[in-house]
């Protein structure tokens, strides 16, 4: 798989999302239909903010008890057959996936979508170890096959037009470029499900660990991941230290929340608990169920309240949707495995900040992001906070030309609207720049680099004012 762009160049990898109209449409279309999606399932959930408010209390009674939480969940899943792995870092994480594999005399393994695997790099890593990892969901095999990485939290493949996606599986499976999305899914399943039948070993993520009785819960739609902790003998489940909650009736709420949240469905399709291995008289499900329980920079963002709010993100996707910087620049600017709101303020604390300090920037603080968290994140909070690590840490604020240019016009324009005789001779002056102005914008640095993704709006021909006089 393709390295991401840098994350130290978001400003340039913005810019050249910018420049891309087709993919700007696609995306800001199939964002708008998610959150028109997320507002009617809203309508039939009335009780849907004293929801947030329950799921925020668990995860910060979790967050704040961590540590006995972990060990209670290595207990009880220990006890119901689970072998459970600690891994410090990314690097420990696939070695012991690796690890795993090879013991099982696996050549290939088939995944179900995953964020944390994603995050720790495991594709490549089983690939340098002589194991071939297959993506089964849809769109993470789409985005596979084309060595990109995932656009979007929970539709990896938002970017992708129709002709792309047939072309992509016409060199996979040999189905016509041009055939419709029915035969090109049937072509698909017919492909994963030989990977399916001759895999040994199936890793998955898990959206929540229950630490009474050990379990893990998968949420999906279209039944790869249930196929993959069924078929394969041995599952292996790659979980974050921040997915537990403390009992199995805990799960109710978050699973009302999740899927409204993230596609807009009053339920997920597919609901898998798993709690140990399969027993000697079942018929189906692994032999050996291993949990890799994964810190990698999360235990730094426990000690302070604002950095650990960031921990209760379920990875909805919902803030990337209502997102105006997302819905523009799209996932791949990012240069991170978590995109949009969330991942402006995950990624530069699971990396280094001093590589990711222009995450906390990519932002407009508008708010939308903690409008529609499900579990009630400060998201521009955090922004905040990032920033001011930044700019304490002594690096260049990202832009600061920029910004120095943007102080000087909120100046301006906080001068010209102090009085309405102000206000006059300003408007006076714009309307009457108005006919040279965008083109000396489109030709002045910095004004020119701004306009590649914008439109400099035209004045009207005649101010409100003036209309407002001459009314009947």
């Amino acid at each position: 798989m393709s390295e991401h762009l840098p994350m130290e160049r978001f400003d340039r990898n913005a810019l050249d999302a910018l420049a891309m109209p087709g993919q700007r449409a696609a995306l800001r279309a199939a964002t708008e239909l998610f959150g028109e999606r997320r507002a009617a399932a809203l309508q039939r959930a009335p009780a849907f903010d004293a929801w947030r408010d329950h799921a925020r209390a668990v995860k910060d009674h979790v967050l704040a008890n961590l540590h006995r939480y972990l060990e209670q969940f290595e207990a009880a899943a220990t006890a119901r057959g689970t072998r459970v792995h600690w891994a410090a870092d990314a690097a420990m994480a696939c070695d012991i996936v690796a690890g795993i594999a090879r013991a099982a005399g696996a050549r290939t393994v088939v995944k179900s979508k995953s964020m944390t695997t994603e995050e720790i790099g495991l594709n490549d890593a089983l690939a340098a170890a002589g194991i071939d990892a297959v993506e089964t969901d849809l769109g993470e095999w789409i985005v596979q096959l084309a060595r990109e990485v995932p656009f979007h939290i929970v539709v990896p493949a938002i970017h992708k037009t129709r002709a792309q996606i047939g072309t992509i599986l016409h060199a996979a499976t040999g189905v016509a470029a041009d055939a419709d999305a029915r035969e090109l899914t049937r072509a698909a399943r017919a492909a994963l499900r030989e990977r399916f039948r001759t895999a040994a070993v199936g890793v998955t993520g898990a959206n929540f660990a229950v630490a009474a009785t050990g379990s893990i819960l998968i949420l999906e739609n279209e039944g790869n991941a249930r196929m993959c902790t069924t078929l394969p003998r041995v599952h292996v489940a790659v979980v974050g230290i921040e997915k537990l909650v403390p009992r199995l009736q805990d799960l109710a709420v978050f699973l009302r929340l999740l899927p409204r949240s993230g596609t807009g469905q009053d339920l997920t399709t597919y609901q898998s608990i798993l709690t140990g291995p399969r027993p000697a008289s079942a018929s189906e499900g692994p032999t050996e169920l291993h949990v890799v329980l994964l810190d990698n920079g999360r235990t730094r963002m426990l000690p302070q309240r604002v950095t650990r709010q960031a921990l209760a993100c379920i990875r909805c996707g919902a803030c990337l949707n209502a997102c105006p910087v997302y819905q523009q620049v799209g996932g791949h600017a990012y240069g991170s495995v978590y995109p949009g709101p969330i991942g402006a303020v995950i990624t530069p604390q699971l990396v280094d900040l001093g590589r990711a300090r222009q995450l906390p920037f990519a932002s407009s603080l508008c708010g939308a992001c903690r409008d529609v968290c499900p579990v009630r994140i400060d998201i521009p909070e955090l922004l905040l906070h990032l920033r001011a690590e930044v700019t304490q840490a002594g690096g260049a604020v990202p832009g600061g030309a920029r910004r120095r240019l943007q102080a000087l016009a909120f100046a301006a324009f906080a001068f010209a609207m102090a009085g309405p005789r102000r206000y006059r001779v300003a408007t006076a002056l714009v309307r009457a720049a108005d006919r040279w102005l965008p083109w000396l914008v489109r030709r002045l640095p910095p004004l020119s680099h701004w306009h590649r993704g914008r439109e400099l709006p035209r004045l009207a021909r005649r101010p409100f004012r003036a209309l407002w006089q001459e009314r009947p």
